[in-house]
């Protein structure tokens, strides 16, 4: 009903939605947005498989209220798993470390704040490693201002 793209007149069944929105960077972006995350969500098992079980969702970090992130990590047979984490900040947190399950390569397979989206382009270069440390296995992510970014595990 054009929430898809950012319309900004309320929805009417009388009349069309304003299609013509996507012409402006900002509202394209929101389209792009959507249109990334449907597509991730549909293609991605840790996604989908087990919304309704327990199993398929654990916390990574639920209480940093003083940077506002949370993370969570979501995981189903068959796929990778996926952490999703997001930062409720307008300021971009360098050197944040993540716990993460396994030690590897950690893919950036979305980041909400992509020039692409309308932000301003940080991002983790692609991709991350987790290490095993003294507390833990860990990786250290640069999370984009007001954003969410989702990292699937990469085995070799």
């Amino acid at each position: 009903m054009g929430q898809e793209f950012a319309q900004r007149r309320e929805w009417s069944e009388a009349r069309a939605l304003d299609w013509n929105l996507l012409d402006f960077g900002p509202h394209r972006g929101v389209w792009q947005t959507v249109r990334d995350l449907n597509y991730l969500y549909r293609s991605r098992p840790a996604l989908h498989a087990r919304d309704c079980e327990p199993e398929g969702f654990s916390w990574l970090i639920v209480d940093d209220s003083a940077n506002s992130v949370f993370a969570w990590l979501r995981s189903a047979p068959g796929g990778n798993p996926v952490a999703v984490i997001a930062n409720f900040t307008p300021v971009p947190r360098d050197d944040y470390r993540v716990p993460l399950p396994m030690a590897g390569r950690w893919r950036e397979i979305i980041n909400t704040d992509a020039t692409d989206y309308g932000g301003s382009g940080k991002g983790n270069g692609g991709a991350v490693e987790a290490r095993a440390e003294a507390g833990g296995i860990s990786a250290t992510v640069l999370l984009p201002p007001l954003s969410t970014i989702m990292l699937e595990f990469a085995p070799d």
